[in-house]
């Protein structure tokens, strides 16, 4: 078992609840990332829906999660023949931290269009990228490989650019394939797109996230592009693209920080 999967387990207690921990190995500075923590009602979502196509999950982080034990608790909140929307609860010690709203479509489903109006990001290719170190405490770099474009590298060493925008690649280390719950980790997984050109400025923890799957990629690698283009009273928007290596939209995100 890979240690993702092994670190979104759930076992059911009834048909609408479910226990599991939340692990340290999936962290930005000690606090367990939000893509990480979405995969986890996202696997509790994918195992209560009747239906499993073309997921969006929309999530509120109301207060910090930590490493520990952890339950998830399941709702239906309406089912057609076309859609099964359902919610989920993360709760830790007595109190709710977490709650996602969670849409799937029958994968059965005829799809009539496949246009894009827009094309994969032009990122160098991976081994011409900048890898993110393993850093202590950040333990999500442990398990990801994510290489940044060199173009988007210059805050690294205080160069920032007028746009934010940053673009790379990503994959698991232990060479896992991605599937719904780890898209979600994936579309989470980068630095914020604001420090290419606000430099490393604050903590960013995200407020809400909402992501669209697509697809399931073909490929090993994530080309990903990230932007930000409205920063009012401390709030701002991050606007997220997960292509795979053969220019197949995977998934589409907007998480508000």
């Amino acid at each position: 078992m890979h240690l993702f999967d092994q670190d979104i387990a759930l076992a059911p207690v009834t048909a609408k609840t479910y226990t599991g921990a939340v692990s340290a190995n999936w962290s930005i500075n000690g606090v367990p990332n939000g893509g990480y923590l979405m995969a986890i009602l996202t696997h509790a979502l994918l195992q209560s829906s009747q239906m499993t196509a073309t997921p969006i999950v929309s999530t509120n982080f109301l207060k910090r999660c930590q490493p520990g034990d952890a339950g998830v608790w399941v709702e239906r909140m309406s089912l057609s023949r076309q859609f099964d929307r359902l919610e989920a609860r993360l709760e830790q010690n007595g109190e709710e931290r977490i709650r996602a709203f969670g849409t799937f479509s029958d994968a059965n489903m005829e799809c009539r269009i496949e246009r894009y109006l827009s094309r994969a990001p032009a990122i160098k290719k991976a081994d011409e990228c900048v890898p993110i170190p393993e850093m202590p405490d950040y333990t999500l770099f442990d398990q990801m490989d994510i290489r940044l474009d060199p173009a988007c590298t210059g805050w690294f060493e205080g160069r920032l650019t007028e746009k934010a925008d940053l673009r790379g690649w990503i994959k698991f280390k232990d060479e896992r394939p991605f599937d719904v719950p780890a898209i979600l980790l994936a579309a989470d997984a980068f630095p914020p797109s604001v420090f290419t050109s606000q430099g490393m400025v604050a903590w960013v923890p995200t407020i809400e996230c909402s992501i669209n799957v697509r697809n399931l990629p073909a490929t090993e690698w994530l080309q990903c592009r990230f932007r930000t283009r409205y920063i009012t009273c401390g709030i701002l928007e991050e606007d997220g693209e997960l292509w795979d290596e053969a220019g197949t939209l995977v998934a589409i995100s907007r998480q508000i920080a």
